[in-house]
């Protein structure tokens, strides 16, 4: 029986984070992964994958409808299926094995095989019982089921199965308008499939600035997507070789019917805490499912603490990250803190979309007496240049201090621009703060810069 300071159950973003945090500040580690590779859902069937098809389908628009543009002639692009998912397993690989040289290098125990909680200060792998002083539990989430979707992996699948399909579909249905259906929805169109989204509530992007979901709705319409809002689907399954979606619209209740080559399920996650015996241990857990902690990520029972898509919070792998090694700083006595309104949020599409902080509707809701900052790509030199102009950098500011609120951008590069706002953000920055601070010309940045200015005098490029 090995004894540990610290084993960590799970292997994705948080929980390696987590496991390398621990080990730097000279606690005894094991991470627990039964997988084959290190990563979790992340690296193996998540993040990292589908932005190898974003990235890959990206540049197959880039070269479809700007390349002539440039004088860049020459031989259309064609696609080899089987090539573009070879790329993405060899970018898959390269990040697991990468994980996996991590662990080496700070000396972590891998323990190889599904995690369990036998008793306090005891993991269980295999028939194996190990012993640690603490247990971070970062055991991820798996896709939420829908009543009457008969999700098969092949023809009816979940972002897993989206992702390894043996042929491109000439038709493809998205069951959800959130991130994950948008992005998987947007590699397909761009690979000529006719992609049709079906979304509960009148909004794609739940809780994103309605501004934005607006712009981006009508932006992914261009890109040839199509969207039927306000409706429920009653059930998708395979019929013959296709497969058959049934939903209501739920302003008149009527019942409609669409066929497609290939359904995705895309509604969402939940935690993914099964055979972890913690009902066994008492450990509380919320009504969505959820591991109940304190701010110090401990549960209740002495020793156990979960981050990451296991408890409240956003399903974000970034989140997991700073909650891993925030948890493991206090492990080893220190007294770290997570600044949960600075966590931005990314979609990966073309263009992305990103945000930090409030959105109008929360100050709104709120009572906040604030103002807003915004300016358009097409006013940015570069963008033009690129033809990205597309899209706009948007910030909201408290209208008596300038205290910058909250940030949404839609446009080039939006999921790497909106970091200085959150650093920004994180030491109290004022939009005056931002936009006194010299931006490279002709960067995509000084988008950012005259969103700041138009929160004060106005923009000088608009």
């Amino acid at each position: 029986m090995a004894s540990y300071d610290v084993i960590v159950i799970g292997s994705g973003p948080g929980g390696y984070v987590s496991a390398i945090r621990c080990a730097q500040l000279g606690l005894k580690t094991a991470i627990v992964e039964g997988r084959e590779t290190l990563g979790g859902t992340c690296l193996n069937v998540g993040c990292i994958p589908s932005k190898a098809l974003l990235h890959a389908t990206e540049m197959l628009h880039e070269a479809q409808a700007n390349f002539a543009k440039m004088g860049l002639k020459g031989k259309a692009q064609t696609v080899d299926w089987k090539q573009m998912l070879q790329y993405k397993m060899d970018t898959i690989g390269q990040n697991t094995q990468g994980v996996e040289f991590l662990m080496k290098k700070n000396k972590i125990d891998w323990l190889k095989g599904w995690g369990s909680i036998p008793a306090v200060g005891q993991v269980k792998v295999g028939d194996e019982v190990h012993e640690a002083k603490n247990i971070i539990i970062a055991s991820g989430s798996t896709p939420t089921d829908l009543p009457g979707v008969e999700v098969d992996e092949k023809t009816v699948v979940t972002s897993t199965g989206a992702l390894e399909l043996p042929k491109v579909p000439k038709t493809f249905v998205v069951i959800g308008g959130g991130v994950i259906g948008l992005e998987l929805g947007s590699v397909y169109a761009r690979l000529g499939a006719e992609v049709t989204v079906i979304e509960f509530l009148d909004q794609i992007t739940p809780g994103q600035d309605k501004e934005i979901a607006k712009t981006f709705q009508r932006t992914l319409k261009k890109q040839g997507m199509k969207f039927v809002m306000g409706a429920a689907v009653q059930s998708a399954k395979k019929k013959g070789t296709k497969a058959e979606v049934t939903y209501k619209l739920r302003k008149d209740d009527s019942e409609h019917t669409i066929t497609a080559d290939a359904v995705l399920l895309a509604t969402g996650r939940r935690p993914y805490t099964d055979g972890l015996g913690l009902a066994e241990l008492g450990v509380e857990m919320t009504e969505r499912g959820q591991i109940k902690t304190d701010s110090h990520y401990r549960t209740n029972v002495t020793g156990i603490y979960a981050i990451g898509d296991a408890i409240e919070g956003p399903m974000l792998a970034h989140k997991a990250e700073d909650e891993g090694m925030a948890c493991a700083e206090g492990i080893a006595g220190q007294h770290p803190h997570v600044n949960y309104g600075v966590i931005p949020g990314v979609i990966y599409t073309h263009p992305e979309v990103s945000s930090v902080g409030a959105t109008e509707e929360v100050l709104k809701d709120q009572g906040v007496d604030y103002k807003v900052g915004k300016f358009s790509f097409m006013g940015n030199g570069r963008a033009k240049a690129n033809f990205a102009g597309d899209g706009f950098v948007k910030i909201l500011a408290d209208k008596a201090t300038d205290r910058i609120l909250g940030a949404h951008i839609i446009g080039p590069m939006a999921g790497d621009l909106i970091h200085e706002i959150c650093v920004a953000m994180e030491f109290g920055a004022t939009a005056e703060d931002l936009a006194r601070t010299c931006h490279a010309h002709p960067t995509y940045s000084e988008a950012v810069r005259e969103a700041a200015l138009a929160c004060g005098d106005g923009a000088i490029h608009m």
